[in-house]
């Protein structure tokens, strides 16, 4: 045991007994936000022990003391100015009416490469420092619908290019919070490290290529990339609209379920939501968690993370190996290997859309909300982090062909192609989800990242349109989380989440990082049987005791 884990924990005390009284309830002194759910705050708001104005200000002061202050996660790029307030005015309409929807005061980190009326959004590019848009996008609104509280937005790597780490020219490198000198992926890298650290109650992300996903498993949280179709991307800055999702990410799979209902619906502003429009029983994922269905079998995709030039690391294969054991205590068959044909794009299809066609689309469409143009206006502004310089100026260089060309004919049959390698290999075996390591290798040491030591995941899903989902499968020895993918056919959500739900509640892998330890704040008079019931409840909620599981 690392005495690093003690001196945090007499540390996190230390916060407690120093932080300025105020009047509370007994009940909201003794409900704490770290690791809570959205069931758990809703059930203290009709208890009477928790109101949402205490609920934000609980989150906005670990934001002060561990994301501005203490380890300096550097996860947040900005916060709500009005959350306070709005905070005030949902508890005034649940005094009124009870909770005013599913995510009714549910603070809310946003990547923020979503839009959010009157409130910057730069896409990790100071190229777009000062874009203040003038709309909220369509994920906002339905979140902001089901009651929820949008708290702050994420850093994110610049123009979200970057998939390994979260760094920008804004906010500076965003750090892991399990371990501060090693990345947290990206790009979506903000939101991972902010839900994981507890500075909000879920998340909202992007995923073109693994980018909700990496993030969540480096941060030990979920993340969910849906069928496309089923969120919009209207209001989002497009990397990739062949392959943008907007997903949730949360600390639980009923939390991440709980999101996904909310965003889930067409968008006549999205053509690719037309697919969800035209279902005849469109998926709800949270009414359906429970225990796995009887007769599941479920196929490991080696071709997914044994491809690379390091294979797999060895502790990855041990924890993976542990979840495999773990799936088949639940009663689930599990075929050890899974043959996939191996499709390949024709050059041609390349050149269908890419950053170059939707971004300049995307930025045209702002008018004069925004201070560039283009792509070749960013490049020559040069205001952008240099670690996707390369990447930028390849993209630019790149030719590029609209909806209808003959290059996305080429796309969309290789896109089709791969739904029917991944059906045809789940179809042959009879196979109703795929699993792998969501990562074949530990986290990388920020000062040093290298694309072909990472061990992502190959984007099969992003190709398919298929979902697919991170949840923790546990640590290893160095203490740094890893994750397990869930693989399934189009629409298939709910039965993704109903076997991760079962995977959760059997393992219950997830575990808060120690460099962000609870904070309390007491009421007067504060007696000596209080603090010790703190002090414990600390070292518990840490995991401080003789041994770790590993």
């Amino acid at each position: 045991m690392s005495s690093r884990y003690f001196v945090v924990a007499a540390v996190a005390v230390s916060v407690w007994l120093s932080a300025s009284p105020r009047a509370e309830t007994a009940g909201e002194l003794v409900f704490s936000v770290e690791e809570a759910t959205i069931a758990q705050v809703h059930s203290a708001f009709k208890n009477g022990d928790l109101t949402c104005h205490t609920l934000v200000e609980r989150y906005l002061s670990r934001i002060a003391a561990f994301d501005q202050d203490g380890p300096h996660l550097n996860a947040i790029a900005s916060i709500n100015p009005d959350a306070v307030e709005e905070a005030d005015r949902l508890d005034r309409l649940f005094a009124e009416e009870g909770l005013s929807g599913p995510l009714h005061c549910v603070p809310v980190i946003v990547k923020d490469n979503i839009e959010t009326l009157g409130w910057e959004t730069t896409g990790g590019s100071l190229a777009l420092k000062g874009f203040i848009p003038g709309r909220d996008a369509t994920a906002i609104t339905r979140l902001k619908a089901a009651g929820a509280l949008i708290l702050a937005k994420a850093s994110m790597s610049d123009l979200a290019l970057n998939a390994l780490t979260t760094v920008n020219r804004i906010q500076g490198r965003t750090k892991n919070p399990y371990e501060l000198d090693r990345v947290p992926a990206g790009s979506s890298g903000g939101v991972a490290v902010a839900i994981s650290a507890n500075f909000g109650l879920v998340g909202l992300g992007t995923d073109t290529g693994n980018s909700v996903r990496g993030p969540a498993s480096h941060a030990s949280i979920v993340g969910v990339r849906p069928t496309m179709g089923l969120t919009s991307r209207t209001g989002v800055i497009p990397l990739d609209l062949l392959s943008d999702v907007t997903g949730p990410m949360a600390r639980t799979i009923a939390d991440a379920a709980a999101v996904l209902d909310a965003l889930a619906g067409w968008d006549p502003s999205d053509p690719a939501t037309e697919a969800f429009r035209q279902l005849s029983n469109p998926p709800h994922v949270r009414s359906n968690l429970g225990d796995v269905p009887t007769g599941m079998r479920v196929g490991v995709l080696r071709q997914a993370y044994q491809g690379g030039p390091l294979k797999v690391d060895s502790q990855v294969a041990r924890v993976f190996a542990r979840a495999i054991a773990d799936l088949k205590s639940l009663g689930v068959d599990v075929a050890d290997s899974v043959s996939l044909e191996n499709v390949k794009p024709s050059p041609i299809a390349e050149r269908c859309q890419g950053l170059k066609y939707d971004l300049n689309d995307y930025l045209k469409s702002q008018g004069d909300l925004v201070p560039v143009h283009s792509l070749a206006e960013i490049l020559a502004s040069g205001r952008y982090d240099p670690s996707v310089d390369e990447d930028m100026r390849a993209r630019q260089q790149a030719a590029s062909e609209g909806p209808g060309s003959k290059a996305c004919e080429a796309n969309a049959a290789y896109r089709e192609a791969v739904a029917g390698a991944l059906s045809a290999a789940m179809d042959r075996q009879q196979l109703d989800v795929l699993i792998y390591p969501t990562w074949s290798q530990l986290p990388q040491f920020i000062n040093h990242i290298d694309v072909q030591e990472a061990g992502q995941s190959l984007r099969f899903s992003s190709s398919a349109g298929f979902p697919a989902l991170t949840v923790p499968m546990g640590f290893s020895t160095e203490e740094l989380p890893l994750g397990l993918s869930l693989l399934g056919r189009a629409w298939s959500e709910p039965l993704l989440m109903r076997l991760s739900y079962a995977y959760e509640q059997a393992t219950r892998h997830r575990r808060p990082p120690v460099l962000a330890p609870p904070i309390f704040a007491p009421f007067a008079p504060v007696d000596s049987r209080s603090v010790e019931r703190h002090q414990r409840d600390v070292v518990q909620r840490l995991g401080i005791k003789g041994t770790r599981d590993q």
